[in-house]
């Protein structure tokens, strides 16, 4: 089948996971946003759109998608943005004003493809208090590379800080980036990946912890529980 613009398939994609997060409560009407990076394999003239090969691009949700449609885009919808110079050269709809962060996360690491950002529910309880979230999901914390869930410091949204705050702190865990959540201090959480639907897993999976570990936080201060509990034994993993 002809397609009707440039990465169709790829477009038509990461509309329906952002139809899925909608969906299952992974996010609010308040927005969130992700992005994929898409290395192009061949020179395409698409209309005025040209793609160059090599050259690295990133597929991107437009600004309001929760607002103004309840994220239930059309794969025209997602916009194609020209990583090199952070230039929308295709799509219906604006930037997001976060396109900054996106920008820099896939900066600290060349192996990151797929940046995701949300404002999911339990994790976002974690985020607001400014506090490490504990790993106590088999999940989390032996079948996936995820260790330490972390809060960074408190930045404002959109903004340039911030945009560092996660660069600096992406670098700083080296290829453990290319699989990583970090709660953003009252604004979500941010998953770096190597795969958007590896991604939506992550943000599912750390949302159930998220709950399991609000509920064994109130048991602790209730005295019915010692210690975190995970995989059958006290644990204090991860939360160094």
């Amino acid at each position: 089948m002809t397609e009707q613009y440039v990465f169709e398939p790829e477009r038509r994609d990461l509309a329906m996971v952002c139809r899925e997060m909608f969906n299952r409560k992974n996010t609010n009407v308040a927005g969130g946003n992700i992005s994929v990076k898409i290395t192009a394999s061949k020179d395409i003239d698409f209309g005025i759109v040209h793609i160059k090969k090599n050259h690295d691009y990133i597929i991107m949700t437009p600004t309001m998608m929760s607002e103004s449609w309840y994220e239930k885009l059309d794969g025209s919808q997602i916009l194609v943005v020209d990583l090199e110079n952070g230039k929308q050269i295709d799509g219906v709809g604006r930037l997001t004003r976060e396109i900054n962060m996106h920008i820099e996360a896939y900066k600290a690491n060349p192996g990151i493809t797929c940046v995701y950002h949300s404002h999911a529910e339990e994790s976002m309880f974690w985020a607001t208090i400014g506090q490490d979230m504990p790993n106590v999901t088999e999940i989390t914390s032996d079948t996936m590379s995820l260790k330490k869930i972390k809060c960074l410091p408190y930045r404002p949204a959109c903004s340039k800080e911030l945009a560092d705050l996660v660069h600096e702190n992406l670098v700083a865990i080296g290829d453990d980036a290319l699989e990583n959540i970090f709660l953003l201090n009252s604004h979500g959480v941010l998953i770096t990946c190597t795969d958007l639907h590896a991604a939506t897993r992550i943000l599912e999976t750390v949302e159930w912890n998220a709950k399991i570990a609000y509920q064994e936080t109130i048991f602790k201060s209730l005295g019915l529980l010692k210690n975190y509990k995970s995989c059958g034994k006290d644990t204090t993993a991860f939360l160094d």
